[in-house]
């Protein structure tokens, strides 16, 4: 199952981009230490693990592309995160395919509630 959700947030491209890909940035509006980098190939682990994966790709203020590790899924669960700029604002428009059925309704609300709100209350 995917989910395709789009996010505006009050802050540049670059400002957003560095708060998704920052360890240091991710910790601030997130509340937990982050495991991240931009290697290509790189694990990261967010929100005191109950997020991990591997980094696929980077093109910096525009696109963050990642697997996402799901127990006993046999699928690759992949989040494509793009950037876009918007006058003053950013649009993140995110699509995260091969989301295990048991689990989609706590990630689509997830995605929302958690993660996206967490961004844009960091920038207001």
């Amino acid at each position: 199952m995917n989910i395709k959700q789009k996010h505006h947030i009050a802050a540049t491209a670059k400002e957003v981009y560095l708060a998704l890909t920052n360890p240091f940035t991710i910790e601030l509006w997130t509340g937990f230490p982050a495991l991240m980098s931009t290697e290509p190939g790189s694990e990261f682990s967010l929100f005191e693990g109950d997020i991990i994966g591997k980094n696929l790709e980077f093109k910096e203020n525009e696109l963050i592309r990642q697997q996402w590790y799901f127990e006993g899924e046999e699928k690759e669960s992949v989040v494509t995160l793009r950037l876009k700029p918007e006058r003053n604002n950013t649009v993140v428009e995110l699509v995260h395919e091969n989301v295990p059925e048991a689990v989609f309704s706590e990630m689509f609300k997830g995605w929302k509630t958690i993660y996206f709100n967490s961004l844009k209350r960091f920038f207001k």
